[in-house]
């Protein structure tokens, strides 16, 4: 077993003035890679030159970020760091990722690789081996290991983070940056992007905040994507000629098809651009779909359906296929429809297999829940080789699809754009039946940045020659606008990030607010801010120059000339923007607006350069003045709103916790942490202040368990816009309503005092499944509850885990009687499938 504590370190000329460690990295990188050499001489296949030297870079002692295609085998990199730390006695290795579901397979793979033993599993609601070398959690379990100091961090050498680009997302993406800002110094990041657009600029602040950090960026996939489109029955290419993106050229025949100049007859594969079929690793078997209405000619574009887009894959050997489906409901009905038409794609055998792993992942499920869940008709898709996956399944139904899919069992899975994040299920051939979604408020195109991870699943490695995608087409779709979507491979990574309160606790308590201060100018936010300030500051001087400019053009030997162009201007703007409204004006304002003009127009004609010869020529300069500088102007004012913005956020949210006791200065005038801010300490989550306060006045002690649930479940959920808010005839009376009112009373209190200091404060208290969660704490039947929350199961269960999240925090940091009543609460939540899939 190679380690680095055997490896002679010898010194050069060119190593005067390092450091043992810089001396260290120097040597090792003349001595080549022999961890690198080692691990690859394990693998069943050879790296790729970005995994290499992602691990050269790791094995040298830099961090690295890696942004590369789905696909493309970045978690190798992450894999190669695993290696090297178990390559030692005592070195640490946490590997975070933004799902559970993602933390789960992980946590899996490693266990085949090292054994259960060396490998823990920490998520929120599941704690496994965590003093383990190899621990896999969920990135805001990290966050609050680092907030508490955790021991666990000792020997801590790796910090793995999969999927970083979710630094952009708008309500966990602040967590990465905690995590990347906190970290100890000593600890490599090993960072894992999507291709992004600037990755460069992400790499900079990493090298910035981290230190010595490699910058790998690869836009290779490993299996190339061809791409077409499905134009009523026709399969053809969507580029021209080589089908491929970078050409950027439309496809000529699917120009022409799409204005409707072209015949189809019966033979799908006709023309020159049509797709011919294609190569080794399909899912074929001659026996899909119920055959199909290829029809001739029509005015607008039909389109087959479900079952029939499967018969033409099947008949170009394009299965196995992810149809991209953006809802739920739209999931469902698309398996319910390709059922009716008797599709089956799965053989005896592959049946038989089917039932027995289904049969082991679900013996646990209790009799009376299959029929709610929908376990019967959700079997028998499967074993015709079809399936949903989206976020309204029970977790253990999404899994049994993940698994049976991996194994070549399922063959066609209906998914919502959430399969598109980071699962391991890629396929041979991504169907998007729309290139629009709804995205809460409105129907939106989607994005390049969310074509490229849709489509990304297209291809499996060691399988496919390529990977296709398939456009279904639509009436109103632009060949050319379609084409420029398909071909840019990348988006933009934005900060998220801002200032919380439990953010500012944790902080003011381990570095005084001063120096937190510091730390949150380096955030990844404000850096960006930073760098946009610095080119609008380029622009500003740019601009300030052509002022002077302007100012010679008109500068008029009799007198002021701006002085006058600002008279001119104001008579100008003022009969104009009374030109249309004389008629709505009462006598005395037109009296008085007319005496306005009639002066205006007096210091006009006495001004020294009305008599200029040259008046209307400087005139027109000034025009120019006036409008660039107001331009530059709004420019300066962009300027200082982005100056320091993240400290300004964060000390209006530490106004706020001083004025509300939970932050105070001492006799130095130092901000130090009260005792109820230290109960806010170990508080997280979008209502932190709220439930610190709701502690602290003690609101709930009068409930009993079910109640307590019920509110801890109104505080967490956020109704999806198309859900009911539900109705609070059907909440619990008596003490729940009491605490409930005072609730939501301390919230509007806390909004007030956001809005006075300039925060943007928070949505209002939902209890729309608080009389589900009550009743389900109370003991009744998952049919029952489901039905009364009009939600799916799926659903439920991550509401019920939140709920259970924040009941624990209840437990850790209240007083007994309420920590013994969040115990009690706990347990009545976590039963049936709840219990299950807390551990499935």
């Amino acid at each position: 077993m190679a380690g680095k504590q055997n490896t002679r370190v010898t010194a050069t000329a060119d190593d005067e003035g390092l450091s043992p460690a810089e001396r260290f990295a120097a040597s090792r990188k003349r001595a080549g890679h022999p961890l690198v050499d080692q691990f690859r001489a394990g693998l069943g296949f050879d790296l790729d030159p970005f995994q290499i030297e992602a691990a050269g870079a790791l094995e040298d002692g830099r961090s690295v970020l890696v942004a590369a295609p789905t696909g493309a085998g970045k978690t190798v990199v992450a894999e190669f760091a695993a290696y090297v730390a178990m390559q030692s006695v005592r070195d640490k290795i946490f590997y975070t990722a933004p799902m559970k579901a993602l933390s789960n397979q992980k946590f899996n793979e490693f266990v085949a690789d090292y054994g259960p033993d060396e490998v823990g599993l920490l998520t929120g609601d599941t704690n496994i081996n965590a003093d383990a070398r190899i621990v896999v959690m969920t990135t805001e379990v990290l966050r609050n290991m680092l907030y508490a100091d955790s021991a666990l961090l000792t020997n801590l050498r790796f910090v793995v983070m999969d999927e970083v680009h979710y630094l952009a997302d708008r309500f966990r993406g602040a967590v990465w940056e905690e995590v990347i800002i906190h970290l100890p110094q000593s600890v490599k990041l090993v960072s894992l992007s999507a291709t992004v657009s600037n990755a460069e600029e992400f790499g900079d602040w990493l090298q910035a905040v981290r230190g010595d950090t490699e910058v790998i960026v690869s836009e290779e996939r490993p299996v190339p994507l061809d791409q077409h489109a499905l134009v009523k029955t026709k399969l053809i290419d969507l580029f021209d000629s080589s089908g491929r993106a970078a050409t950027n050229r439309v496809n000529p025949e699917l120009a022409q098809l799409v204005r409707g100049g072209a015949s189809y007859g019966n033979d799908r594969r006709s023309g020159p651009g049509a797709y011919r079929g294609g190569g080794g690793g399909g899912g074929g078997r001659g026996r899909g779909g119920r055959g199909g209405r290829f029809n001739g000619p029509s005015h607008g574009l039909e389109r087959m359906d479900r079952p029939e887009v499967i018969a033409l894959l099947e008949e170009h050997r394009l299965l196995p296929a992810i149809f991209f489906v953006f809802s739920r409901l739209g999931c469902d009905q698309a398996v319910k429809q390709v059922l009716r038409a008797g599709v089956r794609l799965t053989t005896t055998d592959e049946r038989e297999e089917i039932r027995q792993i289904v049969d082991e992942r679900c013996r646990t499920l209790l009799d009376e829940d299959l029929a709610v869940l929908g376990y019967w008709e959700w079997t028998e898709g499967l074993q015709r080789g079809v399936a949903a996956h989206h976020a309204g399944m029970l977790p253990a139904f999404k899994e049994v699809v993940e698994e049976l899919y991996q194994r070549k069992l399922v063959k066609v899975v209906f998914a919502t754009e959430t399969l598109a994040l980071g699962i391991n299920m890629p396929a041979r051939t991504v169907v998007l039946e729309k290139l629009e979604k709804f995205n809460g408020e409105a129907r939106v195109p989607i994005t390049a940045g969310e074509y490229t991870q849709l489509t990304g699943r297209a291809g499996r490695r060691g399988i496919d020659v390529e990977g296709h995608s398939v456009i279904q087409w639509r009436d109103g779709l632009d060949p050319q606008e379609v084409a420029s979507l398909a071909s840019r491979r990348t988006y933009p990574l934005n900060s998220s990030f801002r200032p919380t309160y439990n953010m500012a606790v944790n902080l003011i308590d381990q570095f005084g607010r001063p120096r937190t201060r510091e730390i949150l100018e380096s955030s990844f936010a404000q850096f960006q801010a930073d760098r946009a300030v610095v080119d609008l500051a380029r622009k500003v001087r740019q601009q300030e120059e052509s002022l002077k400019g302007y100012e010679e053009a008109m500068t008029c030997h009799l007198g002021d000339f701006r002085e006058y162009a600002k008279i001119r201007r104001e008579l100008t703007d003022l009969e104009r923007s009374g030109a249309g409204k004389a008629d709505t004006l009462s006598r005395g304002d037109r009296e008085k607006r007319q005496r306005h003009i009639a002066s205006l127009r007096r210091q006009l004609r006495a001004h020294p350069v009305h008599g200029c010869k040259d008046r209307e020529s400087h005139a027109r300069w000034a025009e120019r003045w006036f409008t660039l500088k107001r331009d530059t102007d709004k420019l300066t004012q962009q300027i200082q709103t982005r100056t320091n913005v993240i400290a300004k956020v964060f000390d209006r949210v530490t106004d706020v916790l001083l004025g509300m006791g939970y932050l105070r200065r001492d006799e130095h005038g130092a901000t130090e942490l009260t005792e109820h801010g230290k109960t806010l300490k170990r508080i997280y989550g979008e209502r932190d202040l709220l439930v610190a306060e709701c502690i602290r006045q003690k609101v709930w002690h009068d409930l009993d368990p079910a109640s307590l649930a019920a509110m801890a479940c109104a505080l967490v959920f956020e109704p999806r816009r198309e859900e009911a808010e539900g109705n609070d005839r059907n909440l619990p009376r008596g003490a729940f309503r009491e605490a409930l009112d005072r609730t939501q009373t301390l919230w509007a209190e806390i909004d007030d005092v956001e809005r006075e200091h300039r925060l943007p404060g928070s949505k209002p208290v939902s209890t729309g499944l608080a009389a589900a969660m009550h009743r389900w704490a109370r003991g009744a039947s998952l049919d029952d509850v489901l039905f009364e929350a009009d939600l799916a199961a799926g659903d439920f269960v991550r509401w019920s885990k939140q709920t259970i999240d924040l009941l624990d925090q209840l437990q850790g940091t209240a007083d007994a009687r309420l920590a013994t009543l969040a115990r009690s609460a706990i347990d009545a939540v976590r039963r049936g499938i709840v219990a299950y899939s807390s551990v499935a």
